[in-house]
């Protein structure tokens, strides 16, 4: 009688454990970064170039800093409540740990700034270093202006969440949500686990590694010659001393009536998208970066992809729209057709770029800068182009009231010259609405121009005004 059931609870504990096993190694893989992720994080540390995430807030009335304390201490959970971990393979898969809480104390700035220094301020705030290794992945510093004004600055690492992800942050802190992920402290595994759960993870992506190394061969051919001219610089001019030289990239803000704005959008036959991509490559056309011979400006449009569940850094798909300037500011319609059918492409249609993401671990740090100089194609001369879209009023509230003004940015530092002469410059726009305000960023770099603060904003009012359009400028 007693042993009439033990044959009928084996496969029962078979079961049991390998449920067990499968839940773990779910788990497991859930911590591992995806690969556009490792891919940013092994360009940080083969460039030494930290992409960054700022987010901005201007108060005009006196600001609750213990409102402010409050969010500084909400935002380090979800997805700024962690870092990345190394594999210890050097070609396996890294992985998120545990790092709630703030990183670093809020810097409360005692001296009192101009106003007319506030951009000068962001952009020093914004060199202040981050590491989403050894941390801090992120900081947050808050400047008093001289008339009566308050700036809030928070700078994360790109590593460690896009756009979206730190507006979904920004969102969960103001609303008091404290997001744990359920990751692990680092360097909690032993070198013996850590090498068997890495070498479970290589030998899992070895399906996906076969197929991208077949993808690369195809693409390798198919672009034989951008691979025999991406050694060849576009910055061979320079001395050595003057390629080293780090330059910080010119950048303005500008904030236009939302109201305004979607109405000259759809005055001239298209939509808000249809509105920021002509004007980006009306911009890029005025700034000198347009190629007659081409007689379009691509523009690279990230779109956000990202779900409430979505624990990836960066959560986007990637558009590439040609839209020629010549007469945008006149007429959308053209423009407005030509994003669309750049987004049913890429939605519809396989990215191949995607598909050599598997072989990034493998690939050298020497030839990760080439690798992204043809990916984005940088000898097109392309402009990057982000709508966020209208963001919930919420995100204002950092300290519990409004701000009158937001705003966000990508930026990339202290740049060497050499670098971005090679990459014959850059130009960036990045646009969202909220409180009853275009936000509107842009960035810009042109090879042998004037490159200053005052040129670039000269160039976006007049685009602007072409769009019958008025800003207030920061």
């Amino acid at each position: 009688m007693t042993t009439s059931t033990r044959p009928s609870r084996v496969p029962l504990l078979r079961r049991w454990l390998a449920e067990r096993r499968d839940r773990n190694d779910q788990s497991d893989r859930s911590r591992v970064l995806d690969y556009v992720d490792q891919a940013m994080f092994l360009g940080l540390r083969a460039t030494g170039q930290a992409a960054v995430m700022q987010c901005v807030w201007v108060y005009e009335h006196p600001v609750d800093m213990e409102g402010l304390r409050r969010f500084h201490y909400n935002f380090g959970h979800g997805l700024a409540g962690r870092r990345i971990e190394p594999s210890i393979l050097p070609f396996g898969r890294h992985r998120w740990v545990s790092s709630l809480g703030p990183p670093a104390p809020m810097r409360v700035y005692e001296t009192v700034r101009p106003r007319a220094e506030l951009g000068d301020f962001l952009d020093e705030h914004a060199q202040i270093p981050v590491d989403p290794e050894f941390g801090p992945a992120w900081h947050m510093g808050v400047q008093s202006l001289d008339d009566g004004a308050t700036v809030i600055s928070l700078v994360g690492s790109h590593c460690i969440g896009d756009g979206g992800g730190a507006l979904l942050t920004v969102f969960e802190s103001v609303t008091g949500q404290r997001r744990d992920l359920g990751l692990p402290q680092p360097r909690t595994r032993s070198s013996l686990k850590a090498l068997r759960a890495d070498l479970r993870q290589t030998f899992r992506d070895l399906p996906e590694l076969g197929r991208s190394i077949k993808s690369a061969a195809r693409q390798a051919y198919q672009k034989r010659s951008e691979l025999r001219g991406s050694g060849k610089s576009a910055a061979a001019h320079l001395d050595s001393a003057s390629a080293k030289e780090n330059l910080l990239v010119p950048a303005i803000w500008a904030f236009i009536d939302a109201g305004e704005f979607e109405a000259r959008a759809k005055a001239l036959g298209g939509n808000s998208y249809a509105l920021i991509a002509g004007f980006s490559a009306r911009l890029s056309e005025r700034m000198g970066r347009f190629s007659e011979a081409d007689g379009v400006v691509p523009l690279v449009v990230p779109i956000n992809d990202r779900t409430l569940e979505d624990t990836r850094a960066n959560a986007v798909l990637i558009g590439d729209a040609r839209v020629n300037p010549k007469g945008a500011a006149e007429d959308l319609t053209e423009t407005r057709a030509v994003i669309k059918e750049a987004l049913r492409k890429m939605r519809e249609e396989p990215d191949e770029k995607l598909e050599l993401l598997p072989l990034t671990p493998f690939v050298p740090k020497r030839a990760v800068t080439q690798a992204a100089d043809i990916a984005v194609g940088f000898g097109e001369l392309p402009v990057f182009c982000s709508n966020l879209g209208v963001v919930p009023d919420d995100l204002a509230r950092v300290d519990g009231s409004p701000a009158e003004y937001l705003m966000a940015r990508g930026v990339d530092g202290q740049v060497p010259r050499g670098v971005l002469e090679h990459r014959k410059g850059i130009l960036t726009v990045i646009t969202m609405q909220v409180i009853g305000r275009v936000s509107m960023a842009v960035i810009g770099y042109q090879p042998g121009a004037e490159n200053t603060k005052a040129t670039l904003r000269a160039h976006v009012e007049a685009t602007l005004a072409e769009f019958g359009l008025s800003a207030v400028y920061e």
